[in-house]
């Protein structure tokens, strides 16, 4: 795969801890076994526009009130949203 950073065909799938900080800006959480991508060549370690925009949607949708403080990617996407849709990203 072509690394976002450097263009080298050296990007790989993997899964990593990454940090987001919730959409009321009240706390950051951790999430665990996030679908990510690693460069060998660059060093460089990311999540692709699509794994990012469902995180920060579903952040969006669900009720961060009593999420904890570590979840996994997985168990995050499984929380029961408030609302079906995003009402508010006009990019659709």
């Amino acid at each position: 795969m072509k690394c976002k950073w450097c263009d080298a065909d050296e990007a790989i799938e993997n899964k990593n801890v990454v940090y987001w900080e919730l959409p009321d800006g009240s706390r950051a959480i951790t999430i665990t076994e996030t679908p990510s991508r690693s460069c060998q060549a660059c060093g460089m370690e990311y999540q692709e526009d699509d794994i990012t925009k469902e995180i920060e949607d579903q952040l969006f949708l669900i009720n961060t009130k009593d999420l904890e403080g570590e979840i996994s990617y997985e168990a995050l996407m499984e929380k029961p949203r408030l609302l079906k849709r995003n009402y508010f990203d006009f990019t659709l």
